[in-house]
This record gives C-alpha cells, sequence and structure tokens, in this order.
C-alpha cells in the first residue's frame, strides 16, 4: 500500500502546547545566516547531504527499500537498522529546505520517500532489511537486537521535520499508518517487550505534538515506564537501560546513545504530563552524567566494550570513546531540558557539547567523520579496529549512524539559538543571523567563538515592555553589557533586560576570551594531575602537525602560570591558535622504565607548544594529539 492509497487526518485545529518555561520558535523564526555556524551549515548542505545521498544508494541501504517493496532484486545489505540511515539523512534535508529552498535537494528528498513509501506493508509494517531477511511471524520477535521500533523513531522524526519544514506530508503519512500497525501490536495484553535501543520515545511525542495523536503519547508512555524489568530476558539488560525503572535510575549506565535517547524521551514525558517528581529526577541525572561521567569536552560514554558508560570518572583519553552520536543524544537531552526549566545551565551544556563533543565528530569540509572522540592519540599509535581515530575521519562506516546524525544536527543547529516565552525573547546561543519571538525581532552579528563580542540590533519591537534575555556563559567571568544606558557588568546567567525596546538599538555583549587552564578531578585518574586548555567555549588539543622541531606531544609539559600568546590559523578556518610555553620531558634512561619513587628526575627542556581548537584536530594529517597536559614542575 502506498501513502496515496489511503487518506490520513494529519494535524487538529488546534495543536498541543506543552507545559514548558520556554518555547521553541516557530519554523522559519530562526535563521543563521553568517560567521562561524552558517559555513559549517553551508558545507553540510551543499556538500555533505548530497554526499551522504550517494552513500545511501553505495551501502545498498536504498536498494534495500526497493527489493522491499518488489522494484529490484537481490538480498538485503548492511546492518538489520540500516533503514535509519536514510530516515536521518530525510531529517536533515527537511530541516535544510526550511532554512531554503534547494530545487535539486528536494527532488532527492521526493524520491527517497517514494522509495521508502513504496516498501511499506499492507498493514503498515515497514522494515526494509528485517522484510528481506525474517518471516512476516518473526516481526518483533527480538526487539533487543532488531531495532525496528529504532528505525521507527528516527522515520518518526524525519516525518516531523519534513512536514514542519519542507511542507511535504507523504512520509508523515507513512508514519502515522506504522502508528496504527503499532497500536495494534502493542495493544493492552499483547506484546510486552521494549525497544533494545531506545529512540522512539521521544519521536512519539513529537509527533503526538504534531498531530495531535494522543495514542502516540500514550504508546510513549507504556514503552518508557515498561522499561527497567528486563522485558526481553536477555543478559545485561543495562546495556539496553532495561536494568532499573526509568524513575528509580541513579545514574546513566550502559550503552550511551541508548541511556541519553531515552533520558530525553523520558524528559518529553514529564513535560507533556507535567510531572514535576520525573524531571526533577531527570535533572539530577543529567547533573550526575556532567560531574561523574563525562569527558571536558562533555563527550559521553568511556568504555568501547559495549559503547557504554563506565563507572564514575573512568575517563580515560587514549581509549575514551564519547561516540559523536552520544554528544548529540546529550545535546537533545538538554534542549529539552533547557525548555522545560529555563536553567542556563543547560545551555551552557549545550555550548559546550556542540563545540567540543559533536563538531570534532566532522571534518571541516563536512564530509568525513569520526565515530569515537578519544581525547588523545600516541606517537606509534596502530591502526587497528575501524572505528578508532587512527584512521582519522572516514566518509561512512558499516555502522553509519554518526554521519546523518551529524547531517541533521547541523541542519537544525538554528533552533537551538533562541527560544520564547510571553514576557520576550531568550538568546541561548551566539551566531550571526536572526530571531523573532515573544514579540521582539533582533538580528546577531558576532566571530564567536573566535573572538567574544557579541551585537545584538532590534529589528522589531512592541510598544509596551519585554525581557530580552542573553545568556552569559559560566566560563565568562568579568563579562560586559553595553546599552544605551551605558557599559556595565554582566555576571554569569541569565541576564534579563526588560523595557520598551526601539527599533534600531544595539546590545552589545562583550565575553572575556582570556585563554584558562582547568584541572582534572581527582577521582579522575587518566588525567590526575593534568590540565586542559580552554579559551572561550572550546577546549584545546595539542596537535603534532603545528609544533616546532622534533619533540613530540607525548612528552609536552606545560606551565599554567606562564602567559599564552594567539594566532590566527588561516588554514584552518581562521582558528585562533595558542603558544604556551613549557617544556619536553626527558627522555627515559635506556633500559629504565620504573625507576624509585625518590629517585631524582632528569631536568626537563624549556619548549613552547602551540595548541589549537580540539574540534578542528586531524583536519591536516593523523598524529599524536592530546588533549590533557602534564604540568611543567616548578622551582
Amino acid at each position: 500500500m502506498t501513502p496515496q492509497d489511503t487518506a490520513v487526518a494529519l494535524a487538529p485545529p488546534v495543536a498541543p502546547v506543552a507545559a514548558t518555561a520556554l518555547r521553541p520558535l516557530a519554523p522559519g523564526a530562526g535563521r543563521i545566516t553568517g560567521g562561524f555556524w552558517a559555513l559549517r551549515q553551508d558545507r553540510n548542505r551543499h556538500d555533505a547531504l548530497r554526499a551522504g545521498h550517494r552513500q545511501l544508494e553505495e551501502s545498498g541501504t536504498l536498494d534495500n527499500f526497493r527489493i522491499a517493496a518488489g522494484a529490484a532484486t537481490g538480498e538485503a545489505r548492511g546492518m538489520i537498522f540500516q533503514d535509519s540511515d536514510a530516515y536521518k539523512w530525510l531529517e536533515a534535508v527537511g530541516y535544510e529546505l526550511g532554512r531554503g529552498e534547494d530545487a535539486e535537494l528536494r527532488g532527492l528528498l521526493q524520491d527517497v520517500i517514494a522509495v521508502v513509501a513504496a516498501a511499506q506493508q499492507e498493514d503498515g509494517y515497514l522494515n526494509a532489511v528485517h522484510q528481506l531477511r525474517h518471516s512476516r511471524e518473526e516481526r518483533y520477535s527480538n526487539l533487543a537486537w532488531n531495532h525496528e521500533l529504532y528505525c521507527y523513531g528516527h522515520l518518526f522524526q524525519a516525518a516531523v521535520a519534513v512536514s514542519r519544514s519542507a511542507g511535504e506530508d507523504s512520509l508523515l503519512e507513512v508514519s502515522l499508518r506504522i502508528l496504527d500497525h503499532l497500536g495494534e501490536v502493542f495493544a493492552p495484553g499483547a506484546h510486552q517487550g521494549v525497544p533494545g535501543h531506545p529512540e522512539i520515545e521521544m519521536a512519539l511525542v513529537e509527533l503526538f505534538r504534531l498531530t495531535g495523536r494522543r495514542d502516540a503519547l500514550d504508546l510513549a508512555r507504556h514503552l518508557t515506564d515498561a522499561r527497567g524489568r528486563n522485558a526481553n530476558a536477555i543478559s545485561n539488560p543495562g546495556y539496553f537501560s532495561d536494568r532499573v525503572p526509568v524513575r528509580e535510575t541513579e545514574t546513566v549506565e550502559g550503552h550511551a546513545v541508548r541511556a541519553l535517547y531515552l533520558a530525553a524521551g523520558a524528559t518529553d514525558l514529564a513535560i507533556e504530563d507535567s510531572d514535576t517528581d520525573l524531571l526533577e529526577h531527570l535533572r539530577s541525572l543529567f547533573t550526575t552524567a556532567l560531574h561523574t561521567k563525562a569527558y571536558v569536552t562533555g563527550g559521553m560514554g568511556s568504555r568501547w566494550d559495549w559503547e557504554a558508560f563506565g563507572d564514575p570518572f573512568e575517563l580515560s583519553t587514549d581509549r575514551g570513546y564519547a561516540e559523536t552520536c552520544a554528544g548529540i543524544a546529550a545535546v537533545q537531552w538538554a534542549w529539552r531540558l533547557l525548555l522545560a526549566t529555563g536553567d542556563p545551565a543547560y545551555a551552557d551544556a549545550i555550548e559546550r557539547l556542540l563545540f567540543n563533543a559533536v563538531l570534532p565528530g566532522v571534518s571541516l569540509a563536512g564530509t568525513e567523520f569520526f565515530y569515537v572522540n578519544s581525547l588523545q592519540l600516541r606517537d606509534g599509535a596502530i591502526a587497528d579496529e575501524g572505528r578508532s581515530i587512527v584512521h582519522g575521519r572516514r566518509g561512512w562506516f558499516d555502522c553509519a549512524c554518526c554521519p546523518p546524525n551529524v547531517m541533521r544536527t547541523l541542519s537544525s543547529l538554528d533552533q537551538y539559538v533562541a527560544t520564547a516565552d510571553e514576557a520576550g525573547l531568550q538568546l541561548h546561543q551566539y551566531a550571526s543571523g536572526s530571531w523573532s519571538g515573544g514579540a521582539l525581532e533582533i538580528a546577531v552579528d558576532t566571530e564567536y567563538p573566535h573572538r567574544g563580542r557579541v551585537r545584538i540590533l532590534v529589528l522589531a519591537a512592541p510598544e509596551e515592555p519585554r525581557t530580552l534575555s542573553v545568556r552569559v556563559p559560566a566560563w565568562a567571568e568579568g563579562a560586559t553589557v553595553t546599552t544605551a544606558e551605558g557599559e556595565r557588568e554582566a555576571r554569569p546567567g541569565t541576564l534579563p533586560l526588560q523595557r520598551v525596546f526601539v527599533r534600531g538599538e544595539e546590545i552589545v555583549l562583550d565575553l572575556p576570551m582570556t585563554a584558562r587552564f582547568v584541572r582534572a578531578p581527582h577521582r579522575a585518574d587518566a588525567s590526575r594531575g593534568a590540565v586542559a586548555l580552554e579559551r572561550g567555549p572550546l577546549v584545546y588539543a595539542l596537535e603534532q602537525a603545528d609544533q616546532q622541531g622534533t619533540e613530540r606531544v607525548d612528552d609536552a609539559l606545560v606551565d599554567p602560570a606562564a602567559p599564552v600568546a594567539e594566532q590566527v590559523l588561516e588554514d584552518l578556518d581562521g582558528v585562533v591558535a595558542l603558544d604556551l610555553p613549557g617544556a619536553v620531558a626527558a627522555a627515559p634512561e635506556d633500559g629504565v622504565s620504573y625507576l624509585p619513587w625518590d629517585a631524582p628526575s632528569a631536568a626537563p627542556t624549556p619548549h613552547a607548544w602551540r595548541a589549537i581548537p580540539y574540534y578542528a584536530w586531524a583536519n591536516r594529517e593523523i598524529g599524536p594529539m592530546r588533549v590533557w597536559l602534564p604540568v611543567a614542575p616548578r622551582g
């Protein structure tokens, strides 16, 4: 059955309204138009999305749908969840078409939707790989691993994005037939399992918000509340976020992406149900995750085994995992908590994650990707496992979850910049562009994150008082704001500017971009006693490509008390490099690896090191790199 065969009622006259402190801006009300993020979005739009479509063809993803529809012959190729790669790509294109029309992209979008829709079975079921490899009776028989519901989640999110931003409803019609089908499969007393990979929970809430279908919200609630009982009777239920009920969890555990997607979906439910107890519990989990299980970059998930969270402060550097998808999932969770509470700490987290946990996952060109984002690469490292950073960024992977996930994140980035409420407009992130909401319209001009000045121009305002709230990052001690009344200090947190705004007036926020060193928590054994270098929102790294002489970054020592000099590097899109005094640790004596604890150490040799933003490393060559830096001895 194709989408044209059945008429589907889409949106109700009155859309559901969630109980949040802040509200996302309407589609088209926010647009990044210049500066740092516009360059990344432009490369994503013109290069990455088109390369992604080619990869969907070359990997067999689209052919799987064609074979399932009877339009081609052959065997299924790829992972059991291969369908989801196409859905994330569709979501990215949907957001891009909302940012600006592109006839070629729209044509590709319509072609892929048609290929997907043709594979849908008569009763609504749709999973091309499963349809080709398993019998009808095996549907939903292995929810732990076969990812049918995970794929549906990405399909639903794509359908919402394409409908809202691109004005195309054919994929939404496919999704609503799946929703009808799932209502029968998971009816009370029927299938009792839960998906092994959470994701559909937040997608169902998004589908409810667009269409008003209460059954979508009810199913999201059921799948969330049913967790924690090992419904699929599998070993290691913690890996699947199914060991402890959501309301009883004390920390994030297991597969990092699964756990973070589930937390984001549970936050959506807490919002829709006005469940303050659940919301406060999730806020506590987020705080625990940031304080005990996140890298200095914001990256999450420290174990290669099972792509999982480790124990508290288990944060190895060279074997750190920090999957790009986990960074994206953490952004999605933080965004929902920001909307629910208005707390600027979540906007701070989003900023750290975007710049230092998500952006390192894609090359400056926009077409090659890291699956894993370790914080150190040793001299002499061997390229073994395919996901290893030793290979450099790659155009695609056998498990290709990260590339299209990055694409949809960059395409939707405009929505994370600002929100609105009844009082006015809130500016959370800094990017050049325009934003409209809360009866205010502003334009922003900035060279952030390389420079700290943010100019805000009022384009339109009513003739009554409104509030324009500006986030001052937690790291920005000494920030100032200049208005018509003059300059004053702007303390970290939310800076509310309340008055009758006048069209054409300018507000200037100056954020100090002084380089600073931070130390690792004592319990983080892998980096205890070391420091990391930050400037503005960016975490820095030493990369071998920038160093003078033959000294290796493996032997780097730094002096956090010494002055740091800035240098612009045009070959990396104008990043601000930092030159810092330090030393080279003495080489170990021949044949001696371990010495008595009180043996005298050889004096280090003075040396200057150059650091670049961590996100920009590995864009010239692959070589030694490190984020955590040992401190040179004083005296």
